[in-house]
């Protein structure tokens, strides 16, 4: 018996010591891994363990800034920038993910996964976790490119609607659109026709019933040649009908040349674009206006710059709109949008975002002018000479630069 419980007295021992040992390698593993700053999301965090992911920019070996771009296909071209900085200072890299329109999120984020661990294999050279590392290629690579029996056309159509009830409130919305495009280097191509109608009904006090009905339908495309890698040039031509904006028909066709002040090439990351359109507009109106018109024939153009930065501090999306009629130049629009979200210091990161237009083109305001039912349900237009809105945020946050752990009880 007395053996035997010196026995288990040295096996619990040796397991006590393995454990700590155990919990110790580990602990220096997680001391000694990559420190990466990113946007990462649960799946990401929870499926590239072998690095630590930071809070702090400064802290980081590797930070990486995500950019997405529409792709033709109506997917989206994911890009990510991996900066090296302390211990892999002067390393960049650049990874591209093609997120298919018809792919579900769990491919997609498999996908982006197996990408950032290749894209990261190089920067954990330079950490003890390397060794612990063994790569493998797990499919036979084909001989033969099969052709797109597509040619690059895309085709989409969707339906949607809104249901909504109370006992003295009613709502009902239904969408449906339809759009081909084709897109590739040389040029792009895009169609759309869509329709919507929105409904609301109110049961006043007195048991008046009150409706507001809007209906908006157009049909669109947009047609850009790429001439080099600073210009291009192309058309847009739009026909609709708004009974919010009083047309019952309205129709435009607008040649336009644009130059990118940086390459094409370097769109993920910056842009400062200038885009001059100049055409013919038709509109018919659902009510005589305040001009004595019921149909028009105008002239018209528009001048815009726009700006996209994405730096290691932050993002900025910036463009000014100018357009006015050749028949009256009184008769303009100028707006102003804007987008920054940029970090201050460690932990304080800004965000502000706002739209604001000076108009004085609104040719349709019908000459007998709206009731006050219309103002309050925004069914008509109204004369205004301004329009604006904004949003701003602010955030601050201390502690642990580590943000490893992942845990999902009671939501997230």
């Amino acid at each position: 018996m007395k053996k035997l419980l010196i026995v288990f007295a040295l096996a619990s021992f040796g397991f006590t010591a393995l454990s700590q040992e155990t919990v110790l390698t580990a602990d220096t593993l997680r001391k000694d891994a990559l420190n990466v700053f990113m946007s990462a999301s649960n799946f990401i965090r929870k499926e590239i363990t072998f690095v630590n992911y930071v809070r702090d920019i400064k802290e980081a070996d590797v930070y990486i800034i995500t950019t997405y771009e529409r792709t033709g296909s109506g997917g989206y071209a994911n890009t990510y920038f991996l900066v090296g900085q302390n211990k892999c200072e002067g390393m960049i890299d650049t990874l591209k993910v093609i997120e298919a329109m018809d792919e579900t999120e769990d491919e997609y984020r498999t996908k982006e996964v197996q990408a950032l661990k290749m894209g990261l294999m190089r920067y954990v050279l330079k950490t003890p976790l390397s060794k612990y590392f063994d790569i493998r290629f797990t499919q036979p690579v084909k001989e033969i490119i099969e052709s797109d029996k597509w040619n690059s056309w895309v085709f989409r159509t969707s339906i949607s609607g809104t249901l909504y009830g109370e006992k003295r409130y009613k709502y009902t919305y239904a969408y449906g659109s339809i759009s081909v495009n084709r897109v590739t280097e040389a040029s792009k191509l895009l169609t759309s026709l869509y329709y919507n109608w929105n409904q609301q009904r109110w049961e006043l006090n007195d048991s008046t019933i009150e409706k507001s009905i809007t209906r908006s339908k157009s049909a669109s495309i947009l047609y850009v040649k790429s001439i080099n890698n600073h210009w291009s040039a192309g058309f847009t031509s739009n026909i609709s009908a708004s009974s919010y904006g009083s047309y019952d028909l309205q129709y435009s066709f607008m040649p336009a040349i644009e130059y990118d002040i940086f390459p094409y090439s370097e769109s993920t990351r910056r842009q400062l674009r200038i885009l001059y359109k100049a055409g013919y507009a038709y509109n018919n109106y659902s009510d005589t206006t305040i001009y004595n018109k019921l149909t028009e024939h105008l002239g018209l153009h528009s001048l815009s710059a726009s700006f996209e930065l994405i730096q290691k501090w932050g993002s900025a999306d910036m463009s000014l709109i100018w357009k006015n009629y050749f028949h009256d130049w009184s008769k303009n629009n100028f707006s102003a949008n804007f987008y920054i979200s940029f970090r201050i210091v460690k932990g304080l990161q800004f965000n502000f975002s706002g739209v604001a237009s000076i108009v004085n083109d609104q040719l349709s305001l019908p000459k007998g002018g709206v009731s006050d039912t219309d103002i309050l349900l925004r069914r008509k237009i109204t004369e205004t000479k301004y329009s604006y809105n904004g949003y701003f945020g602010i955030s601050y946050t201390f502690g642990s630069i580590y943000n490893n752990v992942v845990n999902p009880r009671f939501g997230n």
